[in-house]
Parts: C-alpha cells; structure tokens; sequence
C-alpha cells in the first residue's frame, strides 16, 4: 500500500456519513454515464469524495484549486481508482495551474465542483467551447460564492450553481470549527511557537474568523479582532474580543491570520507597525490578503524555511507563513481540516451533485443555496453514526408552530 493510499485508508475510518453516501451510491449508480469536473484541494479527505462520486457511477476528472495544497502521493494514489483522472501537482507553476484545469476541461464535463470558482471562470472566458454540455456545478467556499454572485447579478453566469459553502452544515463546521483548528495547529507545527498569552489578531469576524478567534481563545491566546461590517464587530466585541482597526492592531499583534477573502488585508503601512518577528499568515482562499508581492520586491534580505519565508524590511523580521496561501494547507505539514469536518462537507458536496444531476437542467443559471433537506439529512446521518438520538414534534406542536390564530 502506497502512502497515498494509507491516508485515504486512515480518512475513510472517520468519515461515516460520506461512507454511508457510498454505499447507496454503490446501489443506484445516480451519477452513472455523467462526467465530473473538479477543481479541489487534493488531499486525503478530497479523494474519499472522488471514490464516492466514482462510485456512483461518475467518470471523474480532478486537478487542484490551489498550487501548493496538493498532496502528490495522493495524487497518484487516485489515478489508481477506476473512473478517476487526477493532474494535481503540489508546488506547480501558475502556467502548469491552469493546464491542469484545461485537461480537466477536456473532459467536457456536465458537473463542476469548485473551490474558488477557478474552473467555471476558465469555462465562461478561456473555454466556451465546453459550455454547452455543463449542466450545473457546486462551489465549496465563500471565495468562490462572492465570486459567482458577482457573475450572477451582472447576468454573466450561464448555468445553475449550488452554493455549498452558504449551507448551515457547512458554515457552523467546516468554516467555524475546520477552519479554526487546522490553522491553528499548522501555525503551530509550522513555527513551533507557543499561543498562550500572545496577541493574535484576526482579521475578519465571519463564520471562519470567528472560528480562528474562539479556538485562539481557548489556547490562551490574547485575541484582536479587525473588521469593516459594523454587525460583525459588534459580534465580536459582546462575545469579549477586543475590536479595532487593522493600523491600531498592526501595532501590538504578535501572530496574524486573515480570514476574509478579500485583498490587501495587511499591507506597507501594515508591515511599518509591526513588531519584529511577526508572524503573518492566511486562512482566506487565495493569497491576496497579504502583500507578499511588496514584501518581495521591497526587503532588504530574504530567508526561507520549510513553510516560512522572512523579509528583513523597516530593520525588521516578518515572517510570512506558506507564501501567504492557504496556511492549513500550503505550509509543508498542513493536512487541512479535520477529517470528521470534512465529511459532512464533502457529504453535502456528493449530495448536491446527485440533485444536480437530477435537477439541473429544470434550473435557470444562478446561484441557488443547498435544499434545506440535503442539509438535514447529512445532520441526521451524522447523528445517526454518533449513536446521538433527538427528539421530533407531535402533530400538535406541529400544528401550533405553523398556526397564525392560537394567541395567549
């Protein structure tokens, strides 16, 4: 058995929902005779879900959505199942990056399913051609989803897309409680420096940040938050983070992680403020939160570890983590979220894809939220693995939830 197949091994083990998904799969072929084009990061967790689909009867064509969070054993350990084409490689050019999603793209998929919309941007400028065939597609993260709302309201978007990420099975765990621990834990390993009692700020108070922040808090970390939504802030500061301005918290964070997937989150007048040895890192899609490009051309000198890149600038150190990608992925140890996160994530991905199989082409182009009993069920199929029973309204509580005229 390859390494590659050892992860997969260990993955499927803890991932209950996506196996039970599997087998009914196995049964009913609903996928049978339909190609799949995926641009995902290939990793263990992500390949359980490629065997799933392929189960399912799919032809299924994958490449990475980020250059530096493929796993190659992993990688090649998927090119060995039947009905898969994998062309990830960790640590590809940005030129390699898109002739990988173009051999995707060769395929002629009728499903996409994206993390970070990089497929169906290629399909709607660089490869038309293909879109004809393409039914409809799933986008796995917030990145993604403002970027297919923006296509979808200048009217640019041509065919239906299920927003997974929006769905509150994926926000209250994969962004809160994935995000959270596995960039911690990769800040971690990577630096091998201590949390507790630190200033950590985290930029952004959505469902990742607010991850980042309470599990930062609960290592012992002193935690800032930054935010530009008054609500968030607001959210924040009652639930007993200190809140400021980016340029306030420049001044005083030790270790920084962005999370809001939008650019130039720290910036020149940022890296001016800081403290010698701050640590800056990314837990946002793609790497434009961070300068990285000024801080190159910039710094006085340039030193690389394993997963840390220092500049000498302002005659200062700052550390930036994985090239100020993905930093639970894209350092040398990031695994990732956990596995048992990403099986209700990818639960719901395998889900979405069969309903758009079913139901796609009675969609008009969009971007429409997971059916709420998709969502449901990977909850009580979780549950149901848990061994965790709940209780269920009676007909009257039923009925008294949905009557208007029963008062005090």
């Amino acid at each position: 058995m390859t390494t590659g197949q050892q992860k997969m091994d260990w993955a499927r083990q803890y991932m209950p929902v996506l196996r039970s998904i599997r087998e009914e799969f196995e049964r009913e072929k609903p996928l049978a005779g339909v190609t799949i084009g995926m641009a995902l990061h290939v990793e263990a967790k992500t390949a359980v879900l490629v065997e799933t689909l392929a189960a399912g009867g799919a032809e299924v064509y994958i490449t990475g959505c980020n250059p530096l969070s493929t796993q190659d054993d992993v990688a090649e350990a998927l090119n060995q199942v039947k009905g898969v084409h994998c062309y990830a490689k960790r640590a590809c050019s940005n030129e390699e990056y898109y002739a990988a999603i173009n051999r995707v793209l060769d395929a002629r998929p009728s499903i996409t399913i994206d993390d970070g919309m990089d497929l169906i941007f290629e399909i709607h400028t660089r490869r038309q051609d293909v879109l004809d065939g393409v039914v409809g597609g799933c986008e796995e993260t917030t990145t993604g989803i403002h970027r297919l709302r923006s296509m979808a309201a200048e009217g640019a978007l041509k065919f239906p897309v299920i927003a997974v990420n929006d769905t509150p099975m994926k926000r209250h765990f994969d962004n809160v409680h994935g995000t959270g621990e596995s960039s911690l834990s990769s800040i971690m390993v990577t630096t091998n420096c201590l949390l507790a009692g630190k200033h950590l700020v985290v930029a952004g108070y959505g469902f990742c940040g607010r991850g980042v922040a309470r599990k930062a808090r609960g290592l012992g970390a002193q935690v800032i938050v930054t935010e530009v939504d008054p609500r968030r802030a607001l959210e924040a500061h009652m639930e007993g983070f200190v809140v400021m301005p980016m340029d306030e918290a420049a001044k005083v964070g030790e270790i920084f992680i962005t999370t809001t997937g939008n650019t130039s989150i720290l910036t020149e007048r940022h890296f001016a403020l800081m403290q010698d040895g701050a640590i800056l890192s990314n837990a946002g899609h793609f790497n434009v939160e961070i300068d990285v490009k000024w801080l190159e051309e910039h710094a006085d000198a340039i030193e690389r570890r394993d997963g840390i890149d220092t500049y000498d600038i302002f005659g200062k150190q700052i550390h930036v983590l994985a090239e100020g990608r993905l930093v639970n992925l894209a350092t040398p140890k990031g695994m990732g979220h956990p596995i048992e996160v990403m099986d209700l994530s990818f639960a719901l991905q395998a889900l979405s894809a069969r309903y758009m199989v079913e139901h796609g082409k009675d969609l008009v182009p969009g971007v429409y939220d997971v059916p709420n009993a998709i969502d449901e069920e990977v909850a009580e199929r979780k549950l149901a693995a848990l061994g965790i029973a709940i209780d269920s309204l009676s007909e009257e509580q039923t009925h008294y939830m949905s009557a208007w005229n029963i008062g005090t």
